[in-house]
């Protein structure tokens, strides 16, 4: 298991605008958030993850994690200021929007663990299958080392379970980021598929 420290390294490593943050007591949560959910698998940086959306699902052919939860954060940001250009204030700032946008898949290591893979396949009767999406794991984490609510809401409910609640604003930017990140990495031939296996819904 990789020291704490090293952890924290590599997510700075990972995530390079968290430097640029006006504020760093939010990107050192960030930081903590990423490198305590990676300290409780085998993974040792975001990059150690492969680039798919769900463990069974299609992976980028030149990516990883570390890919989409950046890209994810960038298009946030885009997504929120221009929004808030053209609409008028939604009040989020660029930090917070960018924050949102590389956390919300904070819980993937917990399910992406292969310990975990193989726990749950050989049993899945006795927990689940898996036993906590990594939405859900992602507030458990987001909580513990202090991150506000409305960013817990985002890991919590950005995908599937985000149906069954009002999505915050933030939320609601970010669910539509991650969608398009996946949705024009099938489009543009940049997922490992045949081209006529169509991953995401029509349209």
């Amino acid at each position: 298991m990789a020291d704490i420290e090293d952890l924290r390294s590599g997510v700075r490593a990972s995530l390079p605008e968290l430097a640029d943050f006006t504020d760093q007591d939010l990107a050192a949560k960030i930081v903590d958030a990423w490198a305590l959910s990676l300290s409780e698998t085998e993974f040792e940086s975001i990059e150690d993850m492969p680039g798919s959306p769900n463990p069974d699902s299609p992976s980028l052919r030149d990516g990883t994690q570390a890919t989409h939860v950046r890209g994810v954060g960038l298009l946030t940001v885009a997504l929120g200021e221009e929004l808030q250009r053209v609409l008028g204030p939604l009040g989020l700032d660029r930090d917070i929007l960018y924050a949102a946008g590389v956390l919300h898949d904070l819980g993937k290591p917990f399910e992406n663990s292969p310990a975990n893979q193989a726990r749950w396949k050989k049993d899945p009767g006795k927990a689940g299958f898996p036993s906590i999406r990594h939405s859900v794991y992602g507030v458990h984490i987001a909580l513990t080392v202090g991150l506000p609510e409305e960013l817990a809401h985002v890991c919590g409910t950005h995908s599937g379970e985000g149906q069954l609640v009002y999505r915050s604003t933030l939320n609601s930017i970010v669910h539509h980021a991650d969608h398009a990140f996946w949705a024009a990495a099938e489009k543009g031939g940049l997922l490992d598929m045949d081209p006529a296996d169509r991953w995401t819904k029509k349209g």
